[in-house]
């Protein structure tokens, strides 16, 4: 899943489950027979779905640099608050997000699904579209001329 990409709208209802989009579910499709993990992002008021087994490799990440003591076990207890291992439904792609983070997430009826590198962020659609004007057009071309080395 390292290259999935896209920004994706769908419908959740009131027990927050979505049905992923077909071409979403197909990109997917080596994973789908595993467990996902949703949890709450760090950055951002969203939910991060992942692989299980991608979700794996970033804990390992986490353990290896976080190390030891009382702040690091905080961050790690924030940093997995309402993780949850789901399922993904083969044949309808329906994903059942937990009251929990549906609630973390303030997600409403319209739904953003926004695939970026090795995880799907899941947004409620006007908190999704806030953020993106959050940040200045001067603010995004600065950076994107750094990653881009981009000379005028």
């Amino acid at each position: 899943m390292t290259s999935i990409v896209g920004q994706y709208e769908c419908k959740a209802d009131a027990k927050g489950r979505i049905n992923l989009p077909t071409s979403l579910k197909n990109k997917l499709f080596p994973f789908i027979k595993d467990e996902f993990v949703i949890k709450r992002s760090v950055f951002k008021t969203c939910l991060e779905l992942h692989p299980k087994v991608k979700f794996d490799e970033v804990m390992q990440k986490v353990m290896k640099k976080g190390g030891r003591g009382k702040q690091f076990e905080l961050f790690l207890m924030k940093f997995t608050a309402g993780l949850k291992e789901i399922p993904v439904d083969e044949e309808t792609g329906r994903v059942q997000i937990p009251k929990n983070l549906v609630e973390f997430a303030g997600i409403g009826k319209e739904v953003v699904l926004n695939a970026s590198h090795d995880k799907i962020e899941i947004w409620d659609k006007a908190k999704y579209e806030a953020t993106l004007e959050s940040m200045s057009d001067e603010d995004y071309e600065a950076i994107a001329e750094n990653i881009f080395d981009v000379d005028e």
